[in-house]
This record gives C-alpha cells, structure tokens and sequence, in this order.
C-alpha cells in the first residue's frame, strides 16, 4: 500500500506565525487555493481507493480541493485522529512571542521533541500524538486497498510520519517539518516497516513554473 500525506495548504495564522493547533482554525489563504488546485492536478492520475482528512476545516477545504480536481468520484472521510497537535496554552498565541518567553522548549518543539514538555503548555505529549496517527494508519491494514490519501496538519503529520519510519522522538524534526500544500508517500507490505517514497515534495509547484517560462 501506498499512503499518500498532504499537509494542508497554508492558512492566515500560519502566514502570522500562530500556533493552531487541534483546536483552532483560521481559513485558507488565497494563494494556498492555487497551490493546492495545482497538487490537485499532480496527484488527479493516481487510483485512490480512499481519502481520509482530519476533521478541522482547514484540512477538510483542503481536501475537497484535491477531490475536485481528481478524474475519479471520490468520498471524503473525515475523522479526529488526523487533528493537528492538541497544543494546549500555546494555541493561538504567536510563535514569536513563545520562543521569546519558552526558548528552550521552543527549540524543543521544532528541532528535539524528546525534550519537549508537554504538559507545561497542557498540550498532548509526543507519545500521544504520534500513536493517535500512526494507529489510524495501522488499522487500514486489513482493507484490499493500495492508493490511500491522507489530509492533516504540520506538526502532528511530521511526527508521525517519522514515528512510522521507526524514528526516536529525538529525531522526529531532524529533516524538518512538512510545508503546507506538501505531499510525502509512504509504502508498506506489512503494516510494520514503512519505507519513505517521496519527503515533503513540492515540486509540482516548479514544474508550473517551467510550464509558464517555455510557454
């Protein structure tokens, strides 16, 4: 099976630099609908046999742009599992002012999740995080499926793809954290080992871009 990860496109808060979290949205930015439209077209050849997507909205929209623009009728599925980081106090707040007054978990958060403190923010801990998706993406096991494409969000995806990849905690940010509007494939046979395809690719963005420089 193939698993196809898109972080959603990019949003108001995340062009102000704001935690979001799993229980915060803002909407889509203008320019993430064209970039997601184009992913859309990236990805509209691929069989998907389902489509699943956190359940806030900036996920869902996202979703239903890449359905739009697929060649095949595909059902959306959403469900809470997929939902970004529970961030807790730091929901909201501007990342600029968190590091200025948390540095060192902070840093943390973004380059050493081993060291991160969740329960200083009220946040859900690593462990939680990355077993509340990696068990969703386990219990796919069992269905005769081979395409599946999956819509959620930074912080949590890039834990949990790393967890899956067999990653420590300390290195779950080593190769940095996926873009909005990204997308990273997995492949499995078993449902235990997980070998990396593609990492935070957005090279359908370039390949617009060569398009309109030749033409």
């Amino acid at each position: 099976m193939k698993l196809y990860f898109v972080r959603h496109g990019k949003t108001e808060w995340n062009l102000e630099g704001r935690f979001q979290g799993a229980n915060a949205d803002s909407p889509l930015l203008p320019e993430a609908l064209e970039d997601i439209a184009e992913l859309g077209e990236y990805l509209s050849d691929i069989n998907f046999d389902k489509v699943y997507s956190s359940d806030q909205k900036r996920a869902i929209d996202t979703a239903q742009l890449l359905i739009d623009k697929h060649n095949n009728d595909l059902t959306l599925e959403t469900t809470e599992s997929l939902r970004e980081w529970n961030l807790g106090i730091l929901e909201n707040k501007k990342i600029s002012n968190m590091e200025a007054i948390y540095p060192k978990q902070m840093y943390a958060f973004r380059h050493n999740l081993a060291q991160f403190n969740a329960t200083q923010f009220k946040a859900e801990s690593v462990f939680q995080v990355t077993h509340r998706i990696s068990d969703f993406v386990k219990s796919l096991k069992d269905n005769d499926i081979e395409n599946v494409l999956i819509i959620g969000h930074g912080a949590s995806l890039t834990a949990a793809v790393r967890h899956l990849l067999g990653f420590s905690s300390a290195q779950l940010r080593r190769a940095g954290g996926l873009e909005n509007a990204s997308v990273t494939i997995l492949e499995t046979e078993d449902f235990n080992h997980f070998d990396l395809v593609t990492w935070n690719d957005k090279e359908y963005l370039n390949r617009k871009k060569q398009f309109k420089v030749v033409s």
